[in-house]
């Protein structure tokens, strides 16, 4: 048994103006299943509605030192050096402000720090060590906020990228999450590095680069380093998916924690990583449906999407998705037990539609999980989406349906044809019972006939290849 402590964690929301309530509530859910995936323990929630994320910091004097008292912090803010600005861009930031102080109501702050007067006494014990916050925060305010609170301060961006660095497996994936973490880290340089300048070049002439240019450059040169190994890893994986283009080919998309890799081992019989935490899966797995079909289908498992999922991250991923982006079938996977499955429903079909996945491609809704629905919401579901497959990948009645249905769908396409291969003739056989479905044989003296099925280039293909 691990007796470990993990490090303790206070979430912060900032909902602005646009943000319901239960919006704000559903991603402060999902922010507490991301921290703790991260590895942290939660010791509080808190939030505060504000008209807008700008400023030094995103919070209300007294929310800033409300949460300071928890951390042990002074609350108050220590502004670096002032930078020198033109007058057209203070304007520019002081109507910014004018702007948002006539929005802002002091009174809902005030009325949000009466009511928790009453707890102000808080438990060492629960002391955080850590602040996070559930919306995207600048360097500058990450800077202003770990002097206030005088303990580290991860915004949702940070905590998702640290995640992706923790999980990535395979090398293209590691390479691809360490690129998105330096784009997310090269800005913050700013705030944390020295600005002490080295000596210039030959005889140690001129100003030379100071730290924080150095560093800079450092990580555009690393950068650079990592898309060429990456591009190095894609032309093999090109190859390799140039092979597999002929043969049919699903691809499991769908939120995080849906149950993609629940489904993609049972169709496959693979022994796929299956947790209950986000971001379980973020290398593409490819493997055969099995029983292996005649010709062999391919079943491919996905990144899973999340809302707020930093840009970066979604092109780092690109290649990754490239199997979405060629399959010949997709089969959104949705938890049906989420009661926010639809807006997770929207966010995996925006995400797809940034890395070129169109409505041409057919799709299917599969609705997981149905075992913690009631009767009647699952009746619900079924009236709405009536080609939508319903399943629990508890049940192996619902994966054979999902497999019939997978094999039922290529075949669609294919046609029946005769095939007359002499014993002579080596290699057929083989090629023959790797792209085609053997429907019935028949040997004979000189050779075999073959019913078979399959796709109509390919029958072709076949045919042409050894004459028959």
């Amino acid at each position: 048994m691990n007796n470990e402590k993990l490090p303790k964690a206070l979430l912060v929301g900032v909902p602005t103006n646009d943000v319901s309530d239960e919006e704000n509530k559903e991603s402060l859910e999902e922010l507490k299943r991301l921290v703790t995936t991260l590895g942290f323990e939660i010791v509080g929630v808190t939030f505060q509605r504000r008209p807008s994320l700008s400023g030094a910091v995103p919070l209300g004097q007294g929310k800033l030192h409300e949460i300071a008292k928890r951390t042990g912090g002074t609350g108050v803010v220590k502004m670096g050096p002032p930078v020198k600005k033109n007058k057209a861009k203070l304007r520019l930031e002081e109507q910014q402000i004018e702007e948002e102080e006539d929005l802002y109501d002091p009174a809902s702050e005030f009325e949000e720090i009466e009511e928790e007067k009453e707890d102000e006494q808080f438990d060492p014990a629960q002391k955080p060590d850590a602040v996070i916050f559930d919306c995207e925060l600048t360097p500058s305010q990450i800077a202003n906020l770990k002097s206030a609170f005088s303990v580290e301060v991860l915004d949702r961006t940070g905590v998702i990228v640290e995640i992706f660095s923790k999980h990535a497996k395979t090398r293209e994936a590691r390479l691809q999450v360490e690129i998105a973490r330096l784009k997310y880290l090269a800005p913050r340089i700013r705030e944390s590095g020295s600005s002490e300048r080295r000596g210039g070049g030959a005889g140690g002439r001129g100003a030379g680069e100071s730290d924080m240019e150095l560093d800079k450059r450092r990580i555009r040169d690393r950068i650079a380093e990592l898309r060429r190994e990456i591009a190095a890893i894609q032309k093999e994986q090109g190859t390799r998916r140039k092979k597999r283009s002929e043969q049919p080919c699903v691809a499991l998309v769908g939120y995080t924690n849906a149950g993609k890799s629940s489904l993609m081992r049972k169709l496959t019989g693979s022994e796929v990583l299956v947790a209950d935490k986000l971001f379980a899966t973020l290398d593409t797995t490819v493997r055969a449906l099995y029983p292996e079909s005649q010709p062999k289908i391919l079943v491919s498992d996905t990144v899973g999407f999340i809302r707020k999922l930093p840009h970066d991250l979604v092109v780092s991923f690109r290649s990754t998705l490239d199997e979405a982006l060629n399959a010949s079938l997709l089969l959104f996977v949705i938890d049906a037990a989420d009661k926010s499955w639809r807006a997770h429903l929207d966010v995996t079909k925006t995400t797809l539609g940034d890395i070129g996945v169109n409505d041409e491609t057919s799709s299917v809704y599969i609705f997981n999980k149905i075992d913690l629905l009631s009767i009647n919401e699952l009746a619900e579901l079924k009236k709405e989406f009536p080609r939508a497959q319903f399943i629990s990948t508890k049940n192996t009645a619902d994966i054979k349906k999902i497999y019939e249905f997978i094999r039922d769908f290529f075949e669609q396409e294919m046609s029946d044809d005769n095939l007359f291969v002499p014993y002579h003739v080596q290699g057929a056989v083989g090629d023959i019972r790797e792209s085609l479905r053997i429907i019935q044989e028949r040997f004979e003296n000189d050779g075999v006939h073959y019913t078979v099925r399959g796709k109509t280039e390919q029958i072709k293909k076949v045919k042409d290849k050894y004459g028959l």
